[in-house]
């Protein structure tokens, strides 16, 4: 399945909003969103009118490139929370949060997404004593995840936790820092997922 390898910072200009794609680099002046805040292209400062249609998809687009993931994958991911009971929106949301990837990002092993993903699939951690090396494993409640012992002095784990600590924790997660694991205490709350998106226009996208 192919991926977007290019820069980082030019998805950000896309969407017109910080996605966080960097890690540190996102909180500094160096970020690319806040030396050309204007979207990327030659028609980059033109003024463009954006159709009911063009709302929907640049939400969508959002959220798929938060997470880093393919149309395909999203896509399937939307079919699931459909399927659930409750508000498909929300299950979307929660979906995503509870994939391995995303909870290692959360509890502080990993300074963006993308290096969660990449640090699952090498086979760096555990969950309930056993390697998991698939990016999208959906965690459960009372799941135990921790750093495999020969992986607790690398670099960008340890650089990751100094980040975490500095930006605190979400309430569904609880972490054991010193024993470099991390334990799941339930689902998050819509209100601790992305506070600033409107999944009703991804619902209406994919429903139209």
């Amino acid at each position: 399945m192919a991926r977007y390898s290019g820069p980082a910072c030019r998805l950000c200009r896309r969407e017109q909003k910080k996605l966080f794609l960097k890690g540190s680099r996102c909180y500094t002046d160096k970020c690319g969103f806040e030396r050309r805040g204007y979207p990327p292209g030659q028609h980059g400062w033109g003024r463009v009118k954006i159709t009911d249609y063009g709302t929907h998809l640049r939400e969508k687009q959002r959220v798929k490139r938060i997470h880093t993931m393919a149309e395909r994958q999203f896509r399937r991911y939307f079919q699931m929370a459909s399927r659930q009971a409750g508000a498909t929106g929300e299950n979307l949301l929660v979906i995503l949060e509870s994939r391995l990837d995303s909870t290692i990002f959360h509890l502080g092993f990993a300074r963006t997404r993308a290096e969660a993903r990449q640090l699952a699939r090498h086979g760096h951690f555990l969950v309930n004593g056993r390697k998991v090396d698939v990016p999208s494993y959906q965690v459960r409640a009372q799941d135990v995840i921790e750093v495999r012992e020969k992986s607790r002095k690398l670099g960008s784990i340890l650089e990751a936790l100094e980040m975490r600590a500095q930006r605190g924790l979400p309430s569904w997660l609880e972490q054991e820092r010193e024993k470099f694991r991390g334990v799941v205490k339930g689902h998050p709350r819509r209100d601790e997922i992305h506070p600033d998106v409107l999944e009703q226009l991804i619902v209406e996208y994919y429903s139209r």
